[in-house]
């Protein structure tokens, strides 16, 4: 009980992101905008207020009708410019699913409360995003070599392909810089192992 009062019985909110598409979520408000950085948004906003975990839930399931819930990775990754009017796309999501946001209120009673929030604009440190998504694993290869084009959310990019470091949270990694590479003048390499 202790934990549902901590963490499920809070306030959440559900929001659109633009990353490989968009998509809505959810999630608390202290974790913004760490949550869209995370999941590799450029574009993102809270579309509505809800009191507790579960009630965020029921509002996702009615989003999800018309809109995806998950990130397409490689997508994302290979995109450069993807930015929309997420105003407009909010604001039409939200007629098309008024009548379904109002059968939950008459469930929950006037539990939602819509947003009007502007939208958030990240920008990444990427220099060249690939044209060929290549996934690098440290359970693969023990060490993981190539010239640092980007970052992205959880994902470094490399020439060589792309890590995502959240995949390897328990993993002791180090690294090592290297000559600067005087062939093609790129950059200095990056050594994770």
């Amino acid at each position: 009980p202790d934990w549902g009062e901590s963490f499920c019985m809070q306030p959440h909110l559900v929001y659109i992101a633009n990353s490989s598409g968009i998509k809505v979520g959810i999630t608390k408000e202290a974790n913004l905008p760490t949550r869209w950085i995370d999941q590799g948004a450029v574009q993102a906003t809270p579309i509505a207020s809800v009191d507790t975990r579960q009630q965020a839930g029921f509002v996702e399931v009615v989003f999800k009708q018309h809109i995806s819930d998950k990130t397409n990775w490689q997508q994302m990754l290979k995109a450069e410019d993807r930015h929309v009017d997420l105003i407009s796309i909010r604001d039409g999501l939200l007629d098309e699913v008024g009548a379904d946001l109002e059968e939950l209120r008459g469930k929950f009673g006037d539990f939602l409360k819509l947003s009007d929030s502007p939208v958030q604009t990240i920008r990444y440190p990427v220099d060249r995003y690939p044209t060929r998504v290549v996934a690098l694993s440290f359970d693969k290869t023990p060490v993981v070599e190539g010239v640092l084009t980007g970052i992205n959310g959880q994902y470094l990019l490399f020439d060589t392909g792309v890590i995502n470091l959240r995949r390897f949270t328990s993993y002791e990694i180090g690294f090592d810089t290297g000559e600067k590479v005087a062939d093609t003048g790129s950059g200095e390499t990056l050594s994770l192992f």
